[in-house]
């Protein structure tokens, strides 16, 4: 298992991955078109596709910094859940030796409540913050979310750095 490293649109899987991303995350989750092309440039940020051996079986879009990796969006195509690729793909970036941070709709209903257990599996753990996360669209409010992390919570100080990476730098231009 491997991950590839998208960093231009013209890349012949970029839209094949869209398509995925597409299906796999409400509207109000996912950056716009010209959003998502426009990061691709950033050195923190990291468009992936991943592979076993040569079938594509997902992406994971994630941001890099020193000290902790910010899982933005993930999703495996629908016919290869249940093959523990996501445990895989976790376990790939833990090998960072960095804190992971993700973030889940709140444990609500069975998807949702299925999701966190998922997450909890993995060794991820919920932490106590309110957390909105801004709007992906012009027009839209932010909506609430469960930051969780890997290995252990994160501190407030933490926290605090991440939100305002989260609005300065992760959420910068993501509507015109």
């Amino acid at each position: 298992m491997h991950l590839e490293r998208i960093t231009n649109p013209l890349h012949s899987m970029y839209n094949r991955a869209l398509e995925l991303y597409q299906i796999s995350f409400p509207l109000h989750e996912q950056r716009e078109a010209f959003s998502q092309a426009e990061i691709l440039r950033d050195d923190d940020y990291h468009f992936d596709l991943i592979y076993d051996a040569d079938i594509f079986v997902g992406i994971v879009l994630y941001w890099e910094r020193l000290d902790n990796v910010y899982i933005e969006h993930f999703c495996i195509l629908p016919e290869m859940r249940n093959k523990q690729y996501g445990q895989r793909v976790l376990s790939l970036l833990k090998e960072k030796q960095k804190t992971l941070i993700l973030e889940i709709d709140p444990p609500i209903d069975a998807i949702s409540i299925r999701r966190k257990a998922f997450y909890e599996r993995c060794g991820f753990v919920g932490n106590p913050y309110p957390h909105v996360h801004p709007p992906y669209h012009k027009g839209n409010k932010g909506h609430e979310l469960v930051v969780m992390s890997n290995p252990m919570p994160i501190s407030q100080v933490e926290y605090d750095a991440f939100y305002d990476y989260l609005q300065n730098r992760i959420m910068n231009h993501a509507f015109a």
